[in-house]
């Protein structure tokens, strides 16, 4: 499970999202992605700034694991299809194998972290430093505001 905050504005999305998958006029879609992504750009590299904030005992490092999570935060928008909305999200996909659940064990998700000590053969039990919620709530309703104008032009548009 992907750190993901999602944003829909339920059945106005969904009517929009199938009118404009019935639609020739590739411009209204093009510029509904590119409103829809500009109102929520600005909330990606401030996850990216609270991953890299979080601490450790060795400091921030582009290839360490805040480095490789800042760089698996991504932004999602589809305005067609069943999924239709604005997403932002730690993509464990984009993670190396064997890590592509850690930035849910670091957000407190999943409820237990344990690796092994570097160098040994023991175990510790690590903590979560949750990360994403606390930096996306904040900005959530205001971008969510943005989002439903954006909505509402475009079905205006449309009619």
């Amino acid at each position: 499970m992907a750190a993901t905050l999602t944003m829909r504005t339920g059945r106005d999305l969904k009517r929009i999202a199938k009118e404009l998958r019935g639609m020739d006029n590739r411009e209204i879609r093009k510029r509904f992605g590119k409103e829809l992504r500009a109102v929520a750009k600005p909330m990606v590299p401030a996850v990216r700034t609270a991953i890299r904030n979080i601490p450790s005992k060795r400091g921030y490092s582009a290839d360490g694991l805040r480095g490789r999570m800042a760089a698996a935060t991504k932004l999602e928008v589809r305005t067609v299809g069943k999924d239709a909305g604005v997403r932002i999200r730690v993509d464990g996909r984009k993670m190396p194998d064997k890590q592509k659940a850690l930035q849910s064990y670091m957000e407190g998700v999943k409820p237990r972290w344990r690796h092994p000590v570097f160098g040994s053969d023991a175990w510790v039990q690590q903590k979560a430093h949750p990360y994403f919620f606390r930096t996306v709530d904040p900005l959530a309703a205001r971008t969510q505001v943005r989002v439903i104008k954006a909505i509402d032009q475009v079905g205006k548009d449309i009619s």
